[in-house]
């Protein structure tokens, strides 16, 4: 079972990316899945989560990226995005993909059981 994210790279202050999320090994659908981000020094945070297709697929936000992120679900691709605009220096960061073992709408780490190898995303002018 693996996750991998893809998307990331360098943009610039009030740029946009979006990230990828994909599944080998385990169809996403039947799980809720997170996001997360590490910046440099500082400890893992949930930043966005998606319920499963059972759970209607509910999307939650941390406080500082509502309004700018956007959690979505492909099921023809089962895939997972993370459309992320506005971004600002302090959206620096490894962003990772992870899956819950079943639905869950709690964006702590301890929740979810499979994680993605992490992308780099740079934000600097």
């Amino acid at each position: 079972v693996q996750l991998v994210e893809s998307g990331g790279g360098l943009v610039q202050p009030r740029g946009s990316l979006r990230l990828s999320c994909a599944g080998s090994g385990i169809s996403l659908g039947y799980h809720a899945i997170g996001w997360f981000r590490q910046a440099p020094g500082k400890e893992r945070e949930g930043v966005a989560c998606i319920t499963s297709n059972l759970g209607y697929n509910a999307t939650s936000y941390e406080d500082s990226v509502k309004g700018r992120f956007t959690v979505s679900r492909d099921n023809a691709k089962d895939t997972i995005y993370q459309q992320m605009n506005n971004l600002n220096v302090e959206g620096t960061a490894v962003y990772y993909c992870a899956a819950a073992h079943g639905d869950t709408e709690s964006m702590e780490p301890e929740e979810y059981s499979c994680w993605g190898q992490g992308s780099q995303d740079t934000v600097a002018s």
